[in-house]
C-alpha cells in the first residue's frame, strides 16, 4: 500500500511516498523527491509527485491516500490531487517524531518563515510559534545575505566555521542588515568573519522564537536552513544541547510528516 505527502515550499516542492510491504516483517520504504517550485503550487505539486511516481514505476490511483500542506495545499486538495490538507506545523511535528520518538521541539526554518514546534510524547502538537511578517529569521534572509558578500547560499555555512573574527550585526531588520554587511565589506571585512555573524543573526533571531515558546529535549531542525552547518551549531551554543540529525533530507520532513499522516488517516477511516 502507498501513501503519499505532498509539500509546496516557497523555493522547493517535495513528494514523500511510504511503500507498505504486504509482509508484516518486511519494512517501510521511503521514496522521495525534491524539485524547484513552479508559480501555481497545484503544477508544482502534479509535476513532484507525477516525477516521484515516474521514478518507482507507479500510476497515481494506486495512491491508497495522498496528504498535501505547504503553500497552497488547499487548492492541491481541491485540484483531486490530495485526499486531505494539513498545516505544516503538523506535518513537520509528526515526521520529526515518526523518524525520532524522543524528539519535543522541532525548529522549522524555511525560505519565508521559521517556526518552533512542541510536540508530546505521543507526537501530539502541543504548542507552536511562528515569525511569517518578516524576512529576518527565514531563508530568505540567508540567501539576500549570501548574494550581498558574493558567495553562494549553500556555502555560507562553511565559510562561517573559517571565521577568526566575527562581526556582530545590530540591525534586526533584513533591508537594515544588509547595508550594515555592505558596511563592513567596504571596511575590509573578510566574507568568512561577515558570513560567522549572519549565521549568529539568523541564530539569535530564531532563539527569541524558541523562548517563547520553550524548548523541550529533544530539538531536531527542519527545513533548508538545517542544512546550514553554522546556524546549527550556533543555536546548539545558545540551547546548550545538540540537536538531532533527521535520517532523511530536513527539507523532505514536512512531505514526509504530510505521508505519515495519509498512513494514519487512511487506518483510521
Amino acid at each position: 500500500m502507498l501513501f503519499g505527502g505532498i509539500d509546496i515550499g516557497s523555493l522547493t516542492a517535495q513528494a514523500v511516498i511510504i511503500e507498505e510491504p504486504d509482509g508484516k516483517s518486511a519494512r517501510l520504504k521511503i521514496h522521495t523527491k525534491s524539485i524547484r517550485v513552479k508559480p501555481d503550487p497545484v503544477e508544482s505539486a502534479k509535476e513532484v509527485m507525477g516525477a516521484l511516481l515516474k521514478d518507482i514505476g507507479i500510476n497515481w490511483e494506486y495512491m491508497k491516500y495522498v496528504v498535501s500542506t505547504g503553500y497552497g495545499r488547499e487548492r492541491v486538495q481541491q485540484e483531486g490531487l490530495s485526499h486531505d490538507n494539513i498545516s505544516e506545523i503538523s506535518c513537520h511535528g509528526a515526521g520529526a517524531f515518526a523518524l525520532y520518538p524522543n524528539v519535543r521541539t522541532v525548529i522549522d526554518i524555511g525560505g519565508q518563515d521559521a517556526k518552533v514546534i512542541r510536540v508530546g510524547p505521543g507526537g501530539e502538537l502541543e504548542n507552536f510559534v511562528m515569525n511569517d511578517k518578516c524576512a529576518a529569521g527565514t531563508g530568505r534572509f540567508l540567501e539576500v545575505m549570501s548574494k550581498t558578500i558574493g558567495t553562494d547560499y549553500e556555502k555560507l555555512g562553511f565559510l562561517a566555521l573559517k571565521s577568526r573574527n566575527r562581526f556582530e550585526l545590530s540591525s534586526r531588520c533584513s533591508i537594515f542588515a544588509e547595508n550594515e554587511v555592505l558596511h563592513y565589506l567596504q571596511r575590509g571585512a573578510s566574507v568568512e568573519d561577515l558570513a560567522a555573524g549572519i549565521s549568529r543573526s539568523m541564530a539569535d533571531r530564531v532563539m527569541a522564537l524558541a523562548r517563547r515558546v520553550g524548548v523541550e529535549r529533544e530539538v531536531m531542525m527542519t527545513g533548508g536552513v538545517a542544512k546550514n552547518v553554522a546556524v546549527k551549531a550556533e543555536l546548539e551554543k545558545k540551547l546548550g544541547l545538540r540537536i538531532v540529525s533527521p535520517s532523511l533530507d530536513p527539507q523532505l520532513i514536512g512531505a514526509y510528516g504530510a505521508a505519515v499522516l495519509a498512513r494514519r488517516s487512511w487506518r483510521e477511516s
